[in-house]
């Protein structure tokens, strides 16, 4: 029996999924440690923490539905033919929104607009038959479209759509709310004085913040997320809820789409300059002498060029393999995403000193103090004192910086892409969409829906980072523990 679609593992994919399964590992072994489940229970009555948390939860869900890829397969082959597989490469996010993806306009069009943006010269019928040509806003081919001749009923179709999602919404939302509190109930959860909660105390309980994990902080985030996503999910059946396009695509499946090569980029980048900065940062400060002078001239000297023409030689010379080897990629998807694999490989090369020199300094501090001075007194080797005394005390500095990294990195991305050194131009991401934006602005009247769209969803995404990498840097750091 022949497939319907083929998988296709793009390396990308392999790596999210990768993070995944370490997270999930990382978890499971923390239930094990008594030190980081206290720190994860610190983090959970961070409210700030968990509601920032539960908003890149949000983002990693649209990531993870973009990183499972496939190909469909070709109904037209001949009979006893073997299948012909497309050669566009589709994600299971584009599966499910299939009608924001195929449904393309001509140009421009405003959101929840009915008619485009720009003006065309239609043919009208005068008197007596003859045609001439008008100068006038076409109806657009699928925005508004179920509406018909009734164009004037646009508002109350739109309100009618919001009143019906806002329901939809509070019924999710009560559902979800109710479950929380039974599953607390049911499994003999405590409140903060150690009391186990009813259904009705857990409720009660959730609200008044006096559960150990601040569940009032995710019910809050996933309510506002209901309120402003159900009227859009509705409404993006029938209308470009966020505009469309120079080209008429639509802003709000790019945004979707923009999501995943933020999150590789910002992750994936990360992890590539982690084992270097923190292996010569603990080094150079532990042992001193030539090796710390090795390391400090190495990334001192790596410091001193400027970043933005080190990547720009870099991925140019990317660019000339990738474009001198074709054969090495079956569909368009697997060259961009050999591109943006690169691109995060040069980041994490390029931006591993800062790290390094946090990471230096604050071991020389602490070898000086006296419980390193006595584990060496004793006679314990210099690994087991790096790995269970300098490393642990380390945590929260790394921690914060590869979070605090992920949203720079995340803002890098759209300045590579403005200047043309970012990621392949057939890949979606928040930096094309500001670069093709960006002559938008000068247009009369304005273009400002694709500029704002991608400058809300990277804010969202970056400041929910930032406020997160807060409660963990909190959470870890041994002065706060306390």
């Amino acid at each position: 029996m022949t497939m319907r679609f083929v998988p296709v593992p793009l390396l990308s994919d392999l790596l999210v999924w990768l993070l995944v399964a370490s997270a999930v590992a990382l978890g499971v072994s923390s239930k094990k440690n008594p030190l980081a489940r206290a720190a994860w229970r610190r983090i959970g009555r961070n409210r700030p923490g968990v509601a920032a948390a539960t908003i890149l939860a949000l983002f990693v869900a649209v990531g993870l539905l973009d990183s499972l890829h496939y190909r469909k397969r070709l109904d037209a082959t001949a009979p006893g033919q073997s299948a012909v597989y497309a050669v566009e490469a589709l994600s299971l996010l584009d599966a499910i929104a299939a009608p924001l993806k195929e449904r393309n306009e001509k140009t421009y069009s405003a959101p929840l607009a009915t008619r485009s943006y720009a003006k065309e010269t239609l043919e009208t019928r005068g008197g007596a038959g003859v045609s001439r040509g008008v100068r006038d806003f076409p109806r657009l081919l699928f925005g508004g479209a179920h509406l018909g001749e009734d164009e004037a009923g646009r508002g109350r179709d739109i309100l009618k759509k919001i009143l019906v999602a806002e329901a939809f919404a509070a019924a999710l939302f009560a559902l979800f709310a109710l479950g929380t509190a039974y599953t607390l109930a049911r499994r003999g959860a405590k409140d903060k004085a150690g009391v186990d909660l009813s259904l009705g105390c857990a409720w009660k309980a959730i609200w008044r913040g006096e559960t150990e994990f601040s569940w009032n902080a995710v019910l809050g985030v996933v309510g506002a997320a209901l309120v402003l996503l159900a009227p859009i999910v509705f409404l993006c059946v029938d209308y470009h809820v966020l505009g469309t396009d120079k080209v008429g695509q639509d802003v709000f499946y790019q945004i979707l789409k923009s999501v995943r090569t933020a999150l590789v980029i910002g992750l994936v980048t990360t992890l590539a300059m982690l084992p270097l900065a923190i292996v010569l940062g603990i080094f150079a400060g532990y042992f001193r002498g030539w090796i710390d002078d090795v390391i400090q001239y190495v990334y001192t000297t790596l410091s001193s060029i400027p970043g933005v023409l080190l990547i720009a030689a870099a991925v140019l010379m990317m660019e000339v393999v990738i474009d001198t080897h074709p054969q090495w990629f079956v569909t368009a998807a697997e060259r961009a995403d050999v591109r943006l694999l690169a691109l995060c490989g040069i980041l994490g090369l390029t931006s591993w000193t800062s790290l390094c020199r946090l990471l230096r300094g604050e071991t020389l501090k602490l070898r000086e103090l006296e419980y390193i001075q006595a584990a060496q007194a004793f006679g314990v080797g210099h690994a087991r004192i790096l790995l269970r005394h300098i490393l642990p005390n380390l945590t929260h500095i790394v921690v914060i910086a590869l979070v605090m990294d992920f949203s720079s990195l995340v803002l890098a991305e759209a300045v590579l892409s403005y200047i043309g050194i970012g990621v392949d131009p057939t890949m979606i991401s928040f930096g094309t969409m500001i670069n093709n934006a960006r002559m938008e602005l000068a247009r009369d009247p304005i273009v400002w829906w694709s500029l704002a769209s991608a400058f809300v969803s990277m804010l969202a995404l970056v400041l929910s980072a930032n406020l997160f990498a807060d409660a963990v840097r909190d959470a870890l750091d041994p002065r706060r523990a306390g």
